[in-house]
């Protein structure tokens, strides 16, 4: 069992390397773009490509009235639980409570870009299984986010729009209604979908090379370590041992346990800063979830490969 681990532990690291080094060659190259063209590729994938990648990956499965009901409910305990264990790092945070929702958000967000690399790396990958998830989680990711965020600052009414606009949830939701109806989509009109789709997670790999704070982890204090264990450590162990003592079916269990160990979501720090909180705190979140996930992740999937 131990020799198999270790082989699972460098197999799945090999398979991460390349999206490692990928982050590693947008810090190289960010120079050779103003912060102006990085932001603006940073808004193509937010706007474009992530969410074409989130519709093909939903829409290509067909989906089961119990898929939903399996898999939601289920995300959306992992986020609440990130939200409240999260919330215990307040006293430790900024004063300001619109400085504090933006760090916080930091412990139930999640990257989807990361998600749809790392889980190429399993096995048998439960894509389908994974975008169901993603296309569950992102609308109650953001409700969470934005609530905190506008807490006095808006409209209800203000609040609502920002979180039904938000691209990702209408290319989640539009999957999944694709993946349910049972409808194929013609090769020839799938194929520009799934070329952009396809650009989606390298743009977006160099992009947070290139924005991210590498000295971060010198900045780690025990504020952001509560949020940080919380996303990283508290969050896939708590959703492993429940998985695991309910006997719950191995491929959910892979599903959801990959999906609670994800670093932190790299536009948490853009949302911040459109409701005017702290954007280098959050920024640095970002930063220190991801760098940290970079160990974090590949401990979780050997687990994973292994447990289940």
């Amino acid at each position: 069992m131990c020799l198999d681990g270790h082989m699972v532990f460098v197999s799945i690291l090999l398979g991460l390397l390349p999206s490692f080094l990928m982050v590693i060659l947008g810090g190289l190259v960010r120079n050779r773009l103003s912060v102006n063209a990085w932001q603006g590729l940073d808004k193509l994938n937010f706007e474009i490509l992530f969410p074409t990648l989130i519709f093909v990956a939903a829409s290509q499965r067909p989906i089961n009235v119990g898929d939903i009901l399996r898999i939601g409910p289920a995300v959306w305990a992992i986020l609440a639980t990130g939200l409240i264990v999260g919330y215990t790092a307040r006293r430790f945070g900024p004063e300001r409570f619109l400085d504090f929702a933006g760090a916080w958000q930091t412990a139930w967000r999640f990257n989807t870009a990361l998600a749809f690399v790392a889980v190429t790396t399993l096995s048998s990958p439960p894509i389908g299984e994974l975008a169901v998830a993603v296309g569950m989680a992102i609308p109650v990711a953001n409700v969470f986010a934005v609530s905190a965020l506008s807490r006095g600052n808006g409209s209800i009414w203000q609040t609502l729009k920002k979180v039904a606009t938000n691209p990702f949830l209408i290319a989640s939701v539009s999957g999944v209604l694709v993946g349910l109806s049972g409808i194929t989509i013609p090769a020839p009109l799938l194929a520009p979908f799934e070329m952009i789709a396809q650009a989606a997670i390298p743009v977006a790999l160099i992009s947070v090379g290139a924005t991210m704070n590498w000295g971060a982890l010198a900045k780690l204090d025990r504020f952001s370590g509560i949020l940080c264990t919380t996303k990283l450590v508290v969050l896939p162990a708590l959703t492993m041992t429940t998985c695991w003592f309910l006997g719950t079916d191995p491929v959910l269990a892979t599903t959801l346990t990959l999906f609670a160990s994800m670093p932190t979501a790299s536009a948490s720090h853009v949302l911040a800063a459109g409701f005017g909180a702290d954007r280098e705190l959050s920024a640095t979140l970002v930063a220190q979830s991801t760098l940290l996930g970079a160990a974090t992740l590949p401990l979780w999937i050997t687990l994973i490969e292994v447990v289940f």
